[in-house]
């Protein structure tokens, strides 16, 4: 069992920047590929970022991209997803997932199904 906890959401200006982390416990996530998920009020779970266990891949949404980098420190257990240039439709609660299965397609690591573990969420508001 992989137990996820997210930090670092708040309240920023557009513009402004966050760093979102995801600390794991449990089990070690070496083994896991990791996302980053969000969830507006009223909208469905959308995919926002995806790295593989080495570090060595990644998958980005395109309303994202260039914007915001997700890494990962194994040894300390703990994904990041610092986001920069944050504008008000950024405004939702983010959650980090973990897939134990082999590393996939963006398309198939897009989806919030393949995921095994979920955290329960930051939230992350943006201002005009």
């Amino acid at each position: 069992q992989v137990k996820l906890v997210e930090s670092g959401g708040g309240l920023v200006q557009a513009g402004g920047s966050l760093r979102l982390s995801c600390a794991a416990s449990g089990r070690t996530l070496r083994f896991y590929n990791m996302g980053w998920f969000r969830q507006a009020p009223g909208k469905e779970r959308e995919f926002v970022a995806a790295i593989s266990w080495s570090g060595d891949s990644t998958y980005y949404v395109d309303s994202v991209k260039g914007r915001f980098t997700i890494s990962r420190d194994n040894a300390k257990n703990t994904i990041y997803l610092q986001m920069n240039s944050l504008k008000p439709e950024d405004t939702a609660v983010y959650y980090c997932s973990a897939h134990l299965k082999r590393w996939d397609t963006g398309l198939v690591m897009s989806k919030p199904s393949v995921y095994d573990y979920w955290g329960q969420g930051t939230q992350v508001t943006v201002s005009s």
